[in-house]
């Protein structure tokens, strides 16, 4: 690679860094290249790994997550808020399927304080381990393969098994959110995602702002399938006007 691309795709990738999505004419602009110099960048960069192409321009992939027990230690007040904000809005429901994460962990501590006689449906440790200091939650745990670095079970029997229930609610986090939809870094993540959405009456996604603008490797539902997501901040610009559209409800947690 000559030093002059190197140089040129360093900036495309400073450029996302700031504006985490942009169009291939605004960084011809603002790069001072032709589009089509752009374009053959992107497809190196996204070859790479680097960025996801989107329809007219790119958006930076979200990095590889680290261990749920590392991300437990990150964004701690962020995600006791988005719990604090999430809970209530589940008041009412007998039966919650609920996905892994450090942040639905959170989430199901809030649920094991403030609810009582409701089932929750889990395929994730820690979250089970959040619920059972309350011994009026019924916790029914998914089976299938154990993720020892997401402390989860997946494959197709967890699949196949939160196929025969239904829940009032279903909530799930993710690595990273674009326009498109909710995204996860673990495509067995995403599978048991897509079976919770499509076994609850409505849907939730609970994660922080360093997921906006991101795209992960699975993207396990499009924003129309989504009732509310709850977060630190409200997503702008191509994001926040797709959660618009979509009709998504944003309920913003209070630090």
């Amino acid at each position: 690679m000559s030093r002059k691309k190197e140089r040129r795709q360093k900036a495309i990738l400073d450029q996302l860094s700031i504006t985490p999505t942009m169009r291939v004419g605004r960084l011809a602009e603002t790069l001072e290249v032709t589009t089509e110099t752009i374009r053959r960048d992107l497809e190196e960069l996204a070859g790479q790994g680097l960025i996801a192409r989107t329809y007219g321009g790119a958006m930076l992939r979200q990095p590889m997550e680290p261990a749920l027990s590392e991300r437990h230690k990150e964004l701690v007040e962020e995600r006791a808020a988005i719990g604090r904000a999430a809970a209530p809005l589940l008041a009412g429901a007998r039966v919650i399927m609920m996905g892994s994460g450090a942040t639905t962990t959170q989430i199901a501590r809030r649920i094991a304080l403030e609810m009582n006689e409701v089932t929750v449906i889990a395929h994730s440790v820690s979250v089970a381990a959040a619920l059972s200091v309350n011994p009026s939650i019924q916790v029914v745990m998914a089976p299938g393969l154990y993720h020892a670095g997401e402390g989860a079970l997946h494959g197709a029997q967890t699949v196949r098994f939160l196929s025969d229930y239904s829940a009032d609610w279903s909530v799930t986090g993710a690595s990273a959110m674009s326009p498109l939809g909710p995204s996860d870094a673990l495509i067995e993540a995403g599978d048991v995602y897509a079976t919770m959405l499509r076994q609850s009456a409505r849907h939730m996604v609970v994660a922080d702002h360093s997921k906006f603008d991101r795209m992960a490797t699975a993207r396990y539902s499009d924003w129309g399938e989504i009732d509310v997501l709850v977060s630190d901040a409200r997503p702008q610009g191509p994001l926040g006007r797709a959660l618009q559209l979509a009709g998504v409800g944003v309920r913003l947690a209070v630090l």
